[in-house]
């Protein structure tokens, strides 16, 4: 559960953790630093697999990256780790397989809770299965493919922000209500004694 005490954390999620997922949160930082919210979420990225662990970003991807002024050269890849289901507040699957994959691995109820397909934030995808969200693995194509997944992954991140917005000042929200219901509590201590 988020707490107002740390920054808010997401991860993105694909198969290598070189071209979906690397997309995904830096395109996610770049969107939450334009929002001012860049000290308060914390965005990174893994892959299911450890195929391309320590690779840097797939060049195709830090082209496309590059021609919108975000800079991914100090990208690394590597695996996803069990204990990130605690520390994550908000997991990304980038696509069906990594969705099913996350699902399976989350420990407990809450974890589980935290996983979501990304383009679910889409909102001309709202209502739609959980198998039509997926977005496919660009590695195996060639500039269309990046592109297509620049696209997808764009049209999620306003209802991602949206919805972390709305996550940290309900915390905030329930952080001054405890400090007022804490300071009152010790008003009628004092009061009383």
């Amino acid at each position: 559960m988020y707490s107002t005490t740390s920054p808010y954390r997401i991860i993105t999620v694909c198969t290598g953790n070189i071209c979906r997922s690397p997309m995904a949160a830096l395109m996610l930082t770049e969107a939450f630093e334009a929002e001012g919210l860049g000290k308060l979420v914390v965005v990174d990225s893994a892959g299911t697999t450890g195929y391309e662990v320590g690779h840097p970003i797939d060049p195709r991807a830090a082209r496309k990256l590059t021609a919108h002024h975000i800079a991914s050269e100090d990208h690394v890849a590597r695996k996803w780790r069990q204990e990130w289901f605690a520390e994550r507040d908000l997991i990304l699957a980038l696509d069906v397989d990594h969705f099913g994959w996350l699902q399976e691995g989350a420990p407990d109820r809450e974890s589980l809770a935290k996983v979501r397909m990304l383009r679910s934030f889409d909102p001309m995808m709202i209502g739609r299965s959980s198998l039509d969200l997926g977005i496919e693995d660009p590695w195996y194509g060639g500039h269309t493919d990046f592109e297509n997944t620049w696209t997808l992954i764009k049209a999620a991140i306003p209802g991602i922000v949206r919805h972390v917005s709305a996550e940290i000042a309900e915390d905030s929200g329930s952080s001054a209500t405890d400090s007022r219901d804490g300071a009152t509590e010790q008003q009628q201590v004092t009061s009383m004694s």
